[in-house]
C-alpha cells in the first residue's frame, strides 16, 4: 500500500485534545482527523477511507458493507465492542485494538476511587475549608468512619493484565486477593491469589473490583442477586464497562445501605444521562471515564495505533482481534 493511503480518524478529540499530536500517523498516509462524528456523518466522512481509526463511533455490519474501499480498522482503545468485528472479518477487514496501554493509569484510578470511599478525603477537605477544624474543640475530627485497607479482601473480576496489576497494588496495601475469571492465565502459580466462583467472590470480598470485558453474555450481570450477597460494609468498583452493572439495582443497594459504597469510572450510557439513578445514590463516587486518559497512557496509545497501521501497511497486521473471522483472501 502506498503513502497515499487514505486514513480517517472519526473521533479523535479525547485521544488528542491538544496535548498529544497525531504526528506518528501523519507520516503513514493522507490523514483526515475529525474530533467527533455523529451517526449521520460517518458514511460521508469514511466513504473514501482505506483505513478507519475509531474509538466510540459504532461501525455495524450495514455501515461496513457501505464502505467498499475500507481495508483496515484500528481502534483508538482496547475495547472493540463498538465495531462488528465478526462482520468485518467476513468482509476481509482486520480490526486491531490497543492492548495494555492504560494499565497503570487504570490501576491508579481504581485505588483513587477506593481511597476516596474509605477515607473520604474530599469530604474532609470541604469540612476544613468550611471552618469546621477552626471551630473544633479537639485537635482532630472525622465525619465518617475511616476504613483501613490492610487485612481486607479484594475480589477481582477479570484477571488479565489490569486485574493482575490491581492485585499487585492491593497486596502492597496488605489486602488479601481473590479473583474470578473464565480462564486462569499462565504464570500465576507464584502469585498470592485464590480463584473462586462468582458467588463466593461477592459474598467474601470487602471490595469487589470489575476489570473484565463486556460481552453479549454478561451485560448487567452485577444485579440485585449478586449485590445481595455482599457484606454490608463492602464496596463495588467498576473500572471496566458500565453495562456490566444493573444501575437500578446498584442504586437501590446504595440507597438501602445494603452495601457501603461504589466507585465508578464508567456507566452504561456515556455521556451519562440526566436520569441515571446513580447520580443521587449515596456513597457513590463517579468519575467521567478518565481511568485511561492520563497523558502518559494516551501517548502510549498513539504509539501503538501508529505501529498497528505501519504493520498493516507492511502486510503483517498486529493486535488483530478478529483473525478467526477473516475471509480466506486475507
Amino acid at each position: 500500500m502506498s503513502d497515499t493511503t487514505k486514513i480517517v480518524v472519526l473521533d479523535g478529540y479525547t485521544i488528542n485534545p491538544g496535548d498529544n499530536p497525531w504526528d506518528p500517523l501523519l507520516v503513514l498516509g493522507d490523514c483526515t482527523i475529525h474530533d467527533r462524528t455523529s451517526p449521520d456523518q460517518k458514511l460521508v466522512r469514511a466513504a473514501d477511507a482505506d483505513v478507519i481509526l475509531v474509538s466510540k463511533v459504532k461501525l455495524d455490519e450495514d455501515t461496513l458493507r457501505a464502505l467498499p474501499k475500507l481495508k483496515y480498522i484500528s481502534m483508538l482503545a482496547t475495547g472493540y465492542n463498538n465495531v462488528d468485528v465478526e462482520a468485518a472479518g467476513r468482509l476481509g477487514i482486520p480490526v486491531s485494538n490497543v492492548p495494555a496501554y492504560s494499565t497503570e493509569s487504570v490501576v491508579q484510578t481504581t485505588f483513587a476511587l477506593l481511597l476516596e470511599l474509605t477515607m473520604q478525603t474530599g469530604l474532609h477537605d470541604r469540612a476544613v475549608k468550611a471552618g469546621e477544624w477552626i471551630r473544633c474543640p479537639d485537635h482532630s475530627f472525622w465525619k465518617t468512619p475511616l476504613v483501613e485497607l490492610d487485612g481486607l479482601t479484594i475480589g477481582i473480576i477479570g484477571y488479565g493484565t489490569i486485574g493482575r496489576a490491581v492485585a499487585r497494588v492491593a497486596r502492597a496495601f496488605g489486602m488479601t486477593v481473590i479473583a474470578h475469571t473464565p480462564r486462569i492465565p499462565r504464570g500465576v502459580e507464584n502469585e498470592a491469589v485464590r480463584f473462586v466462583s462468582l458467588e463466593e467472590l461477592f459474598a467474601t470480598a470487602d471490595v469487589v473490583s470489575l476489570h473484565c470485558p463486556q460481552t453479549p453474555d454478561n451485560g448487567g450481570f452485577v444485579n440485585a442477586a449478586l449485590l445481595g450477597l455482599m457484606k454490608p460494609g463492602a464496596y463495588l468498583l467498576n473500572l471496566a464497562r458500565g453495562g456490566l452493572v444493573n444501575e437500578d439495582d446498584l442504586a437501590q443497594a446504595l440507597v438501602s445501605g445494603r452495601i457501603a459504597g461504589a466507585g465508578l469510572d464508567v456507566v452504561a450510557h456515556e455521556p451519562m444521562l440526566a436520569g441515571n439513578p446513580l447520580l443521587t445514590a449515596p456513597n457513590c463516587v463517579i468519575t467521567p471515564h478518565i481511568a485511561w486518559a492520563s497523558l502518559a497512557a494516551r501517548r502510549r496509545l498513539m504509539g501503538v495505533v501508529a505501529a498497528n497501521l505501519a504493520a498493516f501497511k507492511a502486510g503483517s497486521p498486529i493486535n488483530v482481534v478478529n483473525s478467526q473471522f477473516l475471509a480466506a483472501r486475507m
